[in-house]
């Protein structure tokens, strides 16, 4: 599948950079200006252990729910007081690179949001080795199918992905949803510190475990298929892409861009550029009920009701 550069008419900037500093600006622990790369990286882990420990200890839940045969084909839903038969749903993908991470560890948002009144669903899906790109794509859909199928009557579906977990929610955008017999009530993505074009991580030490080839690349990277189907837009889904102050130059750029191919096909797509945080605080702080993130989140949501 031949598909032109970074898509907005000019050779795009990483294919100026040696691999050296490919590996650098793709490297998001490199850039945390508060911590260590190694401390901030525990930190992270330590943090989303500990909100969905406390998730799973405080909130009414749902765990380890089925959305398909295979083992890793599982989410978990955390409900609001009160919950209604019309939930609205706040779905998290977590990030690590398509290669790390687990739905076990990424709770964080639950007590700000469902304390709100939202429901949260975690999803897990299957990492590599064992699991590939396409593989992890069709899991994610199919997840969302699920939560539709099982609660026809939600008031919303909110998308948010991490990272590598906002380049699966990304390719959402790009769904044939009839192949699933459900159109889900999808109101909003929210896209944090993600990837969008693939190529440059084919040139790092990332590709070692994913083991993508170039055409796996541009088949999925939702930046480069957006620019070249012009899929129509669902104009009442909105999309939020989101990056932090300290995130790599290259991140950023990414977030620009795949702003800039939204807004060029028509989606409604706005950007945020978070101050003060890196790629680990944008959702850590999500444990935070008066973090600026999670009242973006709040503001969105509440404002279609």
């Amino acid at each position: 599948m031949a598909v032109q550069g970074a898509g907005l008419g000019e050779e795009a900037p990483w294919k100026k950079m040696s691999k050296e500093e490919l590996e650098i600006q793709y490297s998001p622990s490199r850039w945390v200006v508060r911590l260590g790369a190694e401390e901030a990286l525990r930190t992270y882990s330590q943090t989303g252990t500990q909100a969905t420990t406390q998730a799973r200890a405080t909130r009414r839940s749902l765990l380890h729910v089925p959305y398909g045969d295979g083992d890793g084909e599982k989410l978990d839903i955390y409900f609001p007081d009160g919950v209604s038969e019309a939930p609205i749903f706040f779905v998290f993908v977590h990030g690590g690179y398509w290669q790390s991470g687990s739905k076990n560890t990424s709770a964080f948002m639950v007590d700000p949001l469902t304390t709100q009144g939202m429901a949260v669903a975690v999803v897990g899906y299957d990492i590599a080795p064992r699991g590939t790109l396409d593989l992890m794509i069709d899991q994610v859909t199919r997840s969302v199918a699920f939560l539709q199928k099982q609660y026809p009557s939600n008031q919303g579906i909110y998308l948010c992905g991490h990272s590598a977990g906002a380049h699966l929610a990304a390719m959402m955008l790009l769904t044939n949803w009839t192949e699933h017999r459900v159109v889900p009530n999808l109101k909003g993505l929210f896209l944090l510190s993600g990837i969008y074009d693939l190529e440059p991580i084919l040139h790092t030490s990332e590709n070692d475990a994913l083991l993508l080839t170039l055409e796996d690349a541009q088949r999925n990277s939702p930046q480069l298929r957006l620019q070249a189907a012009r899929v129509p837009p669902a104009a009442a889904l909105r999309t939020l892409v989101i990056v932090g102050q300290h995130d790599s130059p290259e991140f950023q750029r990414q977030s620009r861009e795949f702003l800039q191919v939204l807004c060029r096909a028509g989606w409604q797509a706005t950007f945020e550029e978070l101050p003060d945080v890196d790629h680990f605080e944008i959702i850590e702080n999500l444990t935070q009920k008066d973090y600026v993130l999670t009242q973006i989140i709040l503001r969105t949501v509440f404002q279609e009701f």
